[in-house]
């Protein structure tokens, strides 16, 4: 992460945390192409009461991408709006364009006794282990330098320039890796998967996430 990107992200503030306290929430990072988001759709299906947080972001849509699941498009003046009625639980600026979590999601999320699971860059993430100190981090990584750049370039979606940023990019998030409790390396995304699964499943069977109603207080 670029000292311009850590500049550029800003904190939000909510009770999801302190509010839902039995309630999980789990951040997944990667670098652009490393297929953080498809093993997040993934795990939504296979895992229980388990929801994905879709983020806002001023970036246009790619071909594949549908405005509502895979993210909510909105241009800069809205996002800025959102942005001065602290609806954001963090915001960040990204390879030029803006990204965020919705505060008031989350917050529904967990009243509704739900898990979440976001996808987000480094510099969110940042920022939500601060405000979220009970959240379950994941980094993921590609097998391989090559193997980056090879899914980067098999969207079809971005520029050269684009392809050069994202992999400039890439190195610097890496670096971040231990600040994560997990790492997965999805070299096999059935594997990377199962392994994203078995973090959430684990984590749910922490003793500080669960209670035993039953043998009174």
């Amino acid at each position: 992460m670029t000292p311009s990107d850590a500049a550029s992200a800003h904190p939000g503030t909510g009770k999801w945390g302190r509010a839902a306290s039995r309630q999980m929430l789990v951040v997944v990072s990667a670098p652009s192409g490393a297929g953080k988001t498809s093993l997040c759709e993934w795990v939504v299906k296979a895992v229980p009461n388990l929801v994905h947080s879709v983020s806002h972001t001023t970036r246009a849509p790619r071909p594949h991408e549908v405005a509502g699941r895979d993210y909510h498009f909105v241009d800069e003046p809205t996002f800025r709006s959102m942005v001065a009625r602290g609806e954001f639980a963090e915001w960040a600026e990204v390879h030029g364009h803006l990204y965020g979590t919705s505060r008031a999601v989350l917050e529904e999320y967990a009243v509704g006794g739900r898990d979440a699971i976001l996808d987000i860059d480094t510099c969110g993430a940042a920022i939500l282990r601060e405000s979220y100190p009970a959240g379950v981090f994941v980094f993921v990584v590609p097998p391989s330098w090559d193997v980056l750049e090879r899914r980067l370039r098999e969207r079809h979606s971005d520029a050269e320039a684009d392809i050069q940023r994202r992999l400039a990019q890439a190195r610097e998030e890496v670096r971040h890796y231990a600040e994560y409790q997990y790492v997965i390396v999805n070299d096999d995304f059935s594997r990377a998967a199962e392994e994203l699964k078995a973090v959430i499943v684990a984590e749910r069977r922490r003793s500080s996430r669960v209670e035993l109603g039953f043998f009174g207080p």
